[in-house]
């Protein structure tokens, strides 16, 4: 199957974090407070997603205040942050929503997404990931972890399923009126 075939199936969108939606730097301060920098265009892209009814996840490792604030601020439909293994959830999402793997996309950067990447009918990763994840991606973005990867995927998803302007999100703006 080709690519955009299997763009066009997609309903489902699940995500890594460190590395896919940062650049997979982990900064603590001086108390042991960890911070993360994401990528407000890597946003803008998956909240374009929500707004077209995707539903969008996050499955990562890691638990960490400002990735549930991140998760709020875009809409994410679920976020699902202590998950060493990852595929159980993944299998929860598919059940959940009565999804197929042909109609779900991961992106990962590591490893540990591996058993996740093997399973959806779209497997993504940013520019930067391991070798490993790269040979068994059907999408490899052009750009690195957090530094646009995330919204090259929406954006190429929402242009294979022909949703272009219709859920650009504009002060003023409306569906009918971005379509022109």
């Amino acid at each position: 199957m080709d690519l955009k075939e299997r763009a066009k199936k997609i309903k489902l969108m699940a995500f890594d974090v460190d590395g896919v939606m940062t650049d997979g730097s982990v900064t603590y301060d001086e108390n042991g407070v960890e911070y993360k920098t994401f990528n407000a265009k890597d946003g803008h892209g998956l909240v374009r997603m929500a707004n077209a009814g995707f539903v969008t996840a996050i499955i990562t490792a890691r638990n960490n205040g400002t990735v549930a604030h991140r998760a709020k601020n875009l809409n994410i439909t679920e976020l699902h942050q202590g998950k060493k293994y990852k595929l159980p959830t993944l299998e929860e999402l598919r059940q959940k929503y009565n999804l197929s793997y042909d109609e779900i996309s991961y992106m990962g950067d590591d490893l540990p997404d591996i058993c996740c990447l093997e399973k959806v009918g779209l497997a993504c990763c940013p520019n930067d990931a391991v070798d490993e994840v790269r040979e068994i991606c059907h999408f490899v973005s052009s750009k690195n972890g957090g530094r646009g990867a995330v919204r090259e995927l929406c954006d190429y998803i929402l242009d294979c399923k022909g949703i272009k302007k219709e859920y650009i999100v504009c002060e003023g703006s409306s569906p009918k009126a971005d379509k022109e």
